[in-house]
């Protein structure tokens, strides 16, 4: 049963009917007990009234002979004789115990009251049966508004439950209106007048659509920038296919092989790039993070980024305390610094230096990237973490996503990444982590 409105319906109906039966058996007993005790309190009147009168005159032993009278009434002398009785029925009790007592004369059981009178006894004696189905009719007539009213509560119950699902009932409707007329929408579903408890789930769903949304406007803009970055390296590689197929010697077919793969070269390292960048993103699958040790994960970052730094002159150094550690995923931070020193050395000029560090102040851990560059300006810095963004498009081979790499991987490991100046003259990256 999984409709939330026939569970409601289902628990409140069980509870009526409980809650019914429970005060309808309480009743009930309550109800045959106080109506036994009128019968008694009935007997024992009668008999005494008899007791105080002295004798039964003709009008009263009249009116105690009508057979519709359920009552029967006896009176013996002090010696056993039977002085009076009102009716005289087939089996009737012949002896009696003073005050109250139940009798059996063949097969009917009588309830009796007995007084003790000025030489006589009086007994008041009544069927138990006659008891018995009287005080049965009183307490059924007890609970029949009761039996009446719990299908009426059912109803009204079933109402309620209707009513009250009924804003829930609404945001369902418009989600599938949508998913029919518009299944590509993402726009927010209608919070108004919903409850309390189910206001927070939609506007949940609506952070989800939202997110959601974002996530395929960065999609498609990641998209529509990696065809439009693609376009012209590719551009480039088939118009040095051409220059090679059409060399008319030796010498230009080198110079045309050597330009086709510097071109390869570039395409091939966006397309890294792209997949890099891919990877870092919000809701990618990622590795599992362990404890790193960052001095050392440097140390071979600045070794694989060595033959770069010796083809332009530039002087690559390590300035770190050991051991520092972090948590995060060995891959994704080796990616993290190994752009940053791409770019470092890319922007630097020849025969410059480029500085790495590692240290540690308290419970955190700063990784910084100095390079003798130009440097960027406070406009510049703010756009430097857009993808695909240059400052000087053409001047350098870069594909404008190192520094949007940084951030999507520095995120995800909890970090923060800040640009300023740099005492070597060009750009400091600070990279924020917490310590392991």
């Amino acid at each position: 049963m999984n409709s939330i409105r026939a569970r409601l319906l289902v628990l409140l109906v069980a509870l009526i009917v409980l809650a019914a039966l429970a005060v309808g058996a309480i009743t009930y007993r309550n109800v045959l007990r106080e109506v036994e005790s009128l019968f008694d309190y009935q007997l024992e009147q009668m008999a005494l009234s008899l007791r105080d009168q002295g004798e039964i005159v003709p009008r009263d032993a009249a009116s105690l002979a009508d057979p519709d009278l359920d009552l029967i009434v006896q009176v013996w002398s002090e010696d056993g004789r039977t002085v009076y009785a009102s009716r005289v029925p087939r089996a009737l009790p012949s002896r009696t115990v003073l005050g109250f007592a139940d009798v059996r004369v063949q097969d009917t059981a009588w309830r009796t009251y007995s007084v003790l009178g000025y030489r006589r006894v009086i007994q008041v004696a009544q069927p138990q049966a006659t008891r018995e189905r009287r005080a049965t009719e009183a307490a059924v007539r007890s609970i029949t508004p009761l039996l009446i009213l719990a299908p009426l509560l059912a109803l009204a119950m079933a109402a309620v439950v209707n009513i009250s699902l009924r804003p829930l009932a609404r945001v369902a409707r418009a989600a599938l209106e949508r998913d029919a007329n518009e299944p590509d929408s993402l726009a927010p579903l209608p919070l108004e007048e919903l409850p309390g408890e189910v206001a927070p789930l939609v506007r949940a769903l609506n952070a989800l659509l939202q997110r959601l949304a974002t996530a395929f406007d960065t999609q498609r803009a990641f998209v529509a920038d990696a065809a439009h970055e693609l376009r012209s390296p590719l551009t480039a590689l088939r118009l040095q296919l051409g220059l090679l197929r059409g060399a008319p010697d030796e010498e230009a077919r080198f110079k045309a092989q050597d330009a086709l793969a510097a071109g390869v070269e570039r395409a091939a390292r966006l397309v890294e790039q792209l997949l890099t960048l891919a990877r870092s993103e919000p809701g990618a699958s990622a590795a599992p993070h362990g404890a790193i040790e960052l001095t050392e994960l440097a140390r071979q970052v600045l070794a694989d980024s060595a033959t770069l730094a010796n083809a332009r002159g530039t002087q690559l150094e390590l300035q770190a305390q050991t051991p520092i550690e972090v948590q995060g995923d060995a891959a994704a931070l080796a990616a993290l610094l190994r752009n940053l020193v791409d770019n470092a050395l890319r922007y630097s000029p020849p025969r410059s230096r480029v500085v790495v560090g590692v240290t540690r102040e308290g419970q955190s851990v700063f990784l910084t990237v100095d390079d003798s560059g130009a440097g960027l300006s406070e406009a510049e810095r703010a756009r430097a973490f857009d993808r695909f963004w240059r400052r000087e498009p053409g001047t350098e081979s870069g594909s404008g996503l190192g520094l949007a790499i940084v951030r999507s991987i520095a995120a995800r490991h909890g970090a923060t990444v800040t640009l300023d100046a740099s005492p070597l003259g060009g750009l400091r990256v600070t990279v924020v982590f917490k310590a392991a």
